[in-house]
């Protein structure tokens, strides 16, 4: 399975690497895979929590199977200096009850009193090119063994649990139907005024118009049903 992570859950990769690119969502995803006979229940925090979703952020890994965690990043607007993030992700992860659910998750499960075995995990967070000009064969892995020791070292930050990923598509498609809402105001002021002007053309024309007109405003009313079956 590669590098092992603990003694409940294998976790994979052990670094997040998110592709890079300026005011664009990005994501990357991480595999849990329960090594026990027993129901595991995890947990994600991060020291950033307002920067990414995890969807799920808790649930249950049931024995010998795998959960697949999304986490997405919200758009960054700059850089960080050299490409380097310094947020981190703690995977928690317990032994519960045979039969237990995600909806059973409650956060008293990870408290570590009376004896119970939490495992936590640290992983870190790397950004990828969001572009690469050609895929070359990564060497080895070995090059980022070390920086994993000062992980322990560093003073304690403190961890938060992540947004739910409701508040990013929510947000998107609000945004979205305002715009459509906006346009479809609009479309119909300027099919209005239209109508207003061929009125005042045809009343100066004493009937003149009077068939133009009709058939003028039986294209309009096709146009605007048109325009509202679209939306």
């Amino acid at each position: 399975m590669g590098m092992s992570t603990g003694d409940f859950l294998d976790i994979q990769p052990t670094e997040l690497k998110f592709p890079f690119e300026l005011k664009k969502q990005s994501s990357c995803s991480m595999r849990l895979t329960n090594k026990t006979d027993q129901y595991v229940a995890f947990k994600v925090k991060t020291t950033n929590p307002k920067k990414y979703c995890v969807r799920p952020n808790t649930g249950i890994v049931l024995p010998g199977s795998t959960c697949d965690v999304a986490v997405t990043m919200q758009a960054q607007k700059e850089a960080p200096p050299d490409m380097q993030c310094k947020d981190k992700f703690l995977l928690q992860s317990v032994m519960t009850e045979h039969g237990v659910t995600s909806k059973d998750i409650t956060p008293e499960m990870f408290n570590k009193e009376h004896g119970k075995v939490v495992e936590e995990f640290k992983l870190r967070v790397a950004y990828i090119p969001a572009n690469p000009p050609s895929p070359v064969p990564e060497e080895s892995e070995e090059g980022s063994s070390p920086r994993s020791s000062t992980l322990e070292n560093e003073v304690s930050r403190s961890y938060e649990e992540p947004s739910k990923e409701k508040s990013l598509e929510a947000l998107a498609l609000i945004s979205k139907l305002t715009e459509e809402k906006t346009t479809t105001i609009q479309q119909n002021q300027k099919l209005r005024q239209e109508l207003e002007f061929l009125r005042k053309a045809s009343s100066k024309h004493h009937g003149g118009f009077s068939v133009t007109f009709v058939v003028l405003v039986g294209l309009l009313g096709v146009l605007i049903g048109y325009i509202i079956r679209k939306k």
